[in-house]
């Protein structure tokens, strides 16, 4: 079929679509009590470890395997409800239950049993379903989905520069590329340290870390991390605990931010 200029159709911009944001960070620092401030938000837990944090009762739907996964989707999709935001705690336990399914799929005891990374790439080709599952969700639901991650530091082969650490989400690289690319927001959580020089005597310096106790999210990338945003978010943003949602809630497209 030719195509013609006068089939151009208008399109609304990303922008005010209910987004998608990975929160990842340090241990410890309130990812899930960050997330469970989001609006009327159920949990979809990944992992038999992963729980809600405490004194915070919310709802929850626990995912073993890829056809629970699927159905928790498909039932926020299909079912009538009143959730705002879905959670899904976490990618680590996401990975496996992908990895799992490629196993089974292709018969294979592990994810390297087909070695040279072939494993890796049919998984993430099962990631992208669950983006899917997850663009459905936001699109004929306006649910916003938050995924919560744990992170590491792994090097980065920069073209332009010599190799250098930085913090990303833990997962593996593909996997980890699919999350970021379908990433409305990606914030990073840490505390912020600063590094002290101490004379030790004897023409010697010892180096120490000092900092509170304030958190910090970090929402724009830097050579240390990987965050970013499409809402115009200022590239950190200190928060207290049970002020989080608070603090991005005023960047956040309608009707979710009207929720807070």
């Amino acid at each position: 079929m030719a195509i013609s200029l006068k089939g151009s159709v208008k399109k609304k911009s990303a922008a005010e679509d209910q987004p998608i944001i990975t929160i990842y960070g340090v241990p410890k620092i309130g990812k899930s009590s960050l997330a469970s401030e989001f609006p009327r938000p159920v949990f979809i837990q990944t992992a038999a470890g992963e729980s809600v944090p405490a004194g915070i009762v919310a709802d929850t739907i626990e995912v073993r395997n890829y056809n629970d996964l699927c159905e928790a989707i498909g039932a926020l999709v299909n079912e009538e409800h009143n959730y705002a935001t879905a959670i899904f705690d976490s990618t680590t336990g996401l990975e496996n239950i992908i990895r799992n399914e490629a196993c089974a799929r292709n018969g294979w005891k592990t994810i390297e049993e087909p070695g040279y990374g072939k494993g890796y790439k049919i998984a993430a080709s099962i990631f992208l379903e669950y983006i899917d599952g997850i663009m459905t969700l936001r699109s004929h639901r306006q649910m916003a989905v938050v995924q919560l991650g744990h992170c590491d530091i792994s090097r980065f082969e920069s073209p332009t520069t010599d190799p250098y650490s930085r913090y990303r989400v833990n997962l593996h690289k593909d996997a980890a590329d699919i999350i970021e690319a379908n990433s409305d927001v990606i914030a990073f959580l840490n505390f912020k340290a600063s590094i002290k020089k101490v004379d030790a005597g004897f023409n010697k310096q010892l180096t120490h870390a000092e900092g509170g106790g304030a958190r910090w999210m970090f929402l724009e990338e830097r050579p240390g991390f990987i965050a970013g945003n499409r809402f115009s978010m200022p590239p950190e943003l200190q928060f207290k605990k049970g002020e989080g949602y608070a603090a991005l809630a005023k960047y956040l497209p309608a009707p979710l931010a009207e929720a807070a």
